[in-house]
């Protein structure tokens, strides 16, 4: 399945585009087309017909949901705002960004996270949308469905219609997922932790209260992810405490919507920081999920799935000013602009794989490439290899660190000295693609 529907010319370049983009880590399409026609075959997929956010979403979530089967996953959602403010404001069909002024349009996608080793797995779907130029009729006016927040319900669903094979899936969201419909309506097959917003009504009492009334269960460490670049992240040591709540539905809600769900069956974790550093804000984390909390190590578990939830935001700077600089692209018209940042997403999560597998682990080099490049690879690996222990590949044949290790060496890594950064990669990958696109020239094979 290739990025396009009902043209192979089409599907083909939308491979061979997100391919370009993760291997010069650029969205100026003339750098990403490498030549003049390159360049127009860029153009011609973003222009076709034949191309949509959905059918990219749609392929991209295929290949992420062939590779979850049978593995717990941990799907993580949020949106992110791309705001073009200082930048050319001739921008044809977007409309006002969060702050109603510049023009910019929402990405909410739902990423695919291994829960037992942590590793990104690939896009499950996105949502990629721009606001009216007109305003909005009032909130309370409108239906659950008209409103944006709905995309956490949407995010949801397609997590459990794409991730059916999976062996247990969780969807994670921040505190801005933190709405009664979400509880109430969640799809069968997938399990929730949401960070709360808010102190909300419970029967017997509030949420907050609750918290503080439970017992703690224990201490243990907890990583904080980094805020941004140089911030290594750190280790907070923490109190979890546990407790079952009956959530009730909002006053705020009608009728109609409390329909069916006037209240909700969930598990509270609170995690709570113990004497963190001088000057450090104290973490809180008050989290409602579906899972079950009678223990420990079941409240550790809830903890850790959460805290995965920085993936995401991983993904974000990856495809924005850290990266990709989605929010420099000079493309101006809105549904182009769409179609471009629905590959770009892919091309950052596969530039984050291709980073994280320097450090090694079991996982398939099948999370990014076809299996049957592996004999191609291996030839090429063999040419990187030195005479001294250092210079040779110490991973397994087939395996994501095997192919790291050979693409970080094309990038120009002499394997010594610090691993391979995020533009030796880069760099790596580029080359690699090239000699894997002649590969399948010579030898009259398609892959996808």
């Amino acid at each position: 399945m290739g990025f396009g529907v009902g043209d192979i010319r089409v599907e083909r370049s939308g491979d061979w585009l997100m391919e370009q983009i993760a291997a010069t880590g650029s969205l100026t399409l003339r750098k990403v087309g490498a030549s003049r026609s390159g360049e127009m075959r860029a153009h011609r997929f973003l222009s076709s017909g034949f191309a949509s956010v959905e059918a990219i979403m749609e392929t991209l979530g295929a290949r992420t949901a062939e590779r979850c089967a049978g593995r717990r996953v941990v799907a993580a959602q949020d949106t992110s705002e791309i705001n073009f403010a200082g930048r050319s404001a001739k921008r044809r069909g977007l409309g006002p960004a969060g702050n109603g002024c510049d023009p910019g349009f929402f990405i909410h996608p739902v990423l695919a996270i291994d829960a037992d080793d942590e590793a990104v797995v690939g896009l499950v779907d996105a949502r990629i949308w721009t606001r009216p130029q007109t305003k909005a009729p009032a909130r309370r006016g409108r239906a659950f469905e008209d409103k944006e927040s709905a995309r956490w319900l949407e995010g949801c669903a397609s997590a459990a219609e794409q991730l059916g094979a999976a062996a247990e899936v969780t969807v994670v969201g921040d505190r801005e997922s933190d709405i009664f419909q979400l509880f109430a309506r969640r799809p069968e097959g997938v399990h929730l932790v949401v960070r709360a917003a808010q102190d909300r009504r419970i029967e017997g009492g509030s949420l907050f209260e609750a918290a503080a009334a439970a017992a703690p269960l224990t201490t243990t460490m907890t990583k904080v992810a980094p805020r941004g670049p140089g911030d290594k992240g750190r280790l907070a040591r923490v109190e979890l405490r546990a407790v079952r709540v009956r959530l009730l539905a909002p006053a705020s809600l009608s009728a109609k919507e409390k329909t069916g769900a006037p209240a909700v069956e969930l598990t509270l974790v609170e995690a709570r920081e113990i004497e963190p550093p001088e000057g450090v804000a104290s973490l809180l984390w008050r989290l409602l999920t579906t899972h079950a909390a009678e223990t420990a190590e079941q409240a550790r578990e809830i903890v850790r799935c959460y805290r995965l939830r920085w993936r995401i935001e991983q993904l974000f700077r990856t495809l924005k000013s850290d990266g990709l600089a989605l929010e420099d692209s000079q493309i101006v018209d809105a549904e182009r602009l769409m179609r471009l940042s629905a590959v770009a997403l892919g091309a950052a999560a596969r530039i984050i794989q291709l980073v994280d597998a320097r450090d090694g682990g079991p996982r398939s080099c099948g999370d990014v490439v076809d299996e049957a490049l592996v004999e191609p690879l291996e030839a090429i690996g063999k040419t990187l290899e030195g005479k001294t222990e250092r210079q040779k590949n110490p991973h397994e044949k087939g395996s994501l660190a095997w192919l790291a290790w050979i693409t970080a060496r094309l990038g120009g890594w002499n394997c010594y000295y610090k691993p391979p950064g995020p533009k030796t990669m880069r760099d790596g990958w580029n080359r690699l693609a090239s000699m894997l696109a002649g590969y399948a020239i010579a030898t009259a094979k398609a892959f996808p």
